[in-house]
Parts: structure tokens; sequence; C-alpha cells
């Protein structure tokens, strides 16, 4: 057996330091435990104790994500917590714009060779962010795959599962037209835009990774691994009833995701000139000679989630959420357009 367990680890294949690993590791993932979680760590599969109190038709929802091309940014800085955290957190948000609560997350680390520095940084940044949301990091799996990878890479998954009252859904079939469209405001890029960012700061611009940003004393690197928010706690301060619609502004940017919760009358009219999209969006678009319309569908432009409110609620959603109005809802087709 134990020339067996060499001979795997000749191919590349350490299973004696995965175990060690995930052994270190047990005191990070128990911090995120409470009552509702009965398995032990590492177990085949992960229990939590289904407890819903308060609740009259409690509906699980789920989501699966990942972090895209950001690292590559993780991989050149070797800075890896930030990552795991925003996996989290942008799984986190997914669920929150239907109105859930998380419940439990789990993660998926594919790599070529299992670093101990490094997966030990990913964990601590999964724990960290987990509990930041509430949320049990109930397990995981970390599968070592020599010839998938380049050497010194991963790739990350997530998948959340949480909770909402049938009866407190957010799912836009209330938005109306003169209903207002405020914005919060976002870290950064998040996790979306990456291949295009990448292409223009280092290929066109020739910058590096510890290069400073134009106009900025901010390194490259630093900016690209600003950690997406966490916008859920946020929301829950919101009163049951008054949002009537979120989106989270990842992939697609404000154009395809606004466009997710709006009915089939009602479009979604943003008034640009009503913040200002952060310098690295400024950078990005010149640099890159990239058209205006295309940069709202690629990047969140300074705006990580948009809440939909009726005009009377506005003022008192804005004040809670520390939002800006962004826009407004009026009669259309499902569709979203932007005024410059």
């Amino acid at each position: 057996m134990t020339a067996r367990k060499k001979a795997y680890a000749r191919a590349g294949v350490d299973v004696d330091l995965g175990n060690r690993l995930k052994g270190q590791i047990q005191s990070l993932v128990r911090q995120t435990h409470g009552p509702q979680v009965l398995s032990k760590i590492g177990g085949f599969g992960g229990l939590f104790r289904a407890n819903f109190a308060g609740m009259r038709a409690p509906v699980l929802v789920a989501s699966i994500d990942g972090v895209g091309t950001k690292l590559k940014i993780a991989f050149a800085v070797n800075k890896h917590d930030t990552i795991a955290a925003d996996l989290v957190n942008h799984c986190v948000n997914d669920i929150a714009v239907l109105g859930a609560r998380p419940l439990f997350f789990l993660d998926y680390i594919g790599c070529d060779k299992l670093e101990s520095r490094v997966f030990q940084q990913l964990l601590r940044g999964f724990s960290r962010a987990c509990r930041s949301a509430g949320c049990a990091l109930l397990g995981g799996e970390t599968a070592q795959m020599p010839g998938m990878y380049r050497k010194g890479e991963y790739d990350l998954a997530g998948c959340i599962i949480g909770v909402v009252d049938r009866g407190h859904i957010i799912d836009g079939n209330k938005i109306r037209p003169g209903d207002v469209i405020l914005g919060l405001k976002s870290n950064g890029l998040h996790t979306n835009g990456y291949s295009l960012a990448r292409k223009i700061l280092f290929s066109k611009m020739n910058l590096k990774i510890a290069s400073r940003l134009p106009g900025s004393t901010k390194e490259v690197g630093k900016e690209l691994l600003r950690v997406h928010k966490n916008y859920q706690p946020f929301l829950t301060k919101i009163p049951t009833g008054v949002i009537k619609g979120l989106a989270h502004i990842t992939g697609g940017g404000l154009i395809d995701n606004l466009s997710r919760i709006l009915p089939a009358n009602c479009d979604a009219v943003i008034e640009t000139k009503n913040w200002r999209a952060p310098r690295i969006f400024q950078i990005l678009q010149q640099n890159g000679n990239i058209d205006r319309h295309e940069m709202y569908q690629v990047f969140n432009m300074g705006i990580g989630m948009a809440a939909v409110v009726s005009e009377r609620n506005a003022h008192r959603a804005k004040a809670i959420l520390k939002a800006r109005q962004i826009g407004r809802v009026e009669r259309g087709s499902g569709k979203v357009r932007l005024v410059f």
C-alpha cells in the first residue's frame, strides 16, 4: 500500500499531503458551523439540519458559480485568500437577489499540484467570507489532476444553498412604470470582465502586475484583486415588500442583468450621468477604445447591485442601502435603455 501511494505521488497526486492539509484546516471550517451542521469535516456528504422557524413556506434556493479569469491575477500576485472570498460573496449575492439568506456553501478546488500555502490561504478566504455571510462552510472537494492545469494554477467553483419564505420571494413581477432604480456601489471589477481588462492592461498598455495605474498610486494587481462586495447584509435591513426587484451586476453588466427581472411591458432607463464610474473603467474604455454601450454590457461600471423600489419608498431605501438613484422604470418591452 505504501509503495502504491508513493507511486501515485510520483505521478503527481500526493494523497498523504492532501489528507494532512485537510486535517490542518478543520478549525477554520468549524468557525463557520452552528448547531445546524451535524456532519464531521471530511465526510462523503455534509449534513445540515433544516429548521426554518418563522417561515410559513420555506423554499430552498441554489446557485453555483466561479470567478473566471480573475484567477490569473491571483496567480500573478501570489495572493489567494481574496479570490476565495470573491467566490463566496458572488454566490451569496446571486441568491440574495431572490430574497434568500445563505445557509451553507461548498467549494471545489482543482489543481495540478496541491500547494500547502495556497490551499491554506484559499480556506482562510472561504472561512472568513462564510463567517461574514452567516453561512456554514459545509464541505468541499480538492482534486489533484496533473497535466490538467499549468504549474502553480488552479480552478475554483462554489455552490451555495439558501432559503426564502415563498411569500417573500423577490422576482420582479411587481415592478411597474414609475418605479425607481437604485444602484449600490461596486468595489471595482468584482468578478467579471477580466479577460478584456487583462488584454487591455497587459497586452495593449504593456503594464505589469506591479505597475502603477495611470493617474493613481494603486498597483494594477491590487486594484484588480479588490474583493467582490457582499450586499446581502445591507438588503436584510430593508423591510419586507419594499424591494420589488434586485439584479446582481455581474457578467452582462447593467444591460443584461437588469433585463432579467423586468416584466415584459417595462423598460429600465439608466441615467449613466447619475454616478461617476471609478477610474479603472475609464482607463479600460479609453485605452481599449471600447464603445460606451459595450462597457455597460461587460463591466459593472461602479454599480454592483441594482434595486427597484416604488417612488414612495425610494428615499428610505436609498438611505438604508447607501445607494443612489440611477434610473427609472418606463413602459416598454423588457429592455434596458442607457441615457448618456
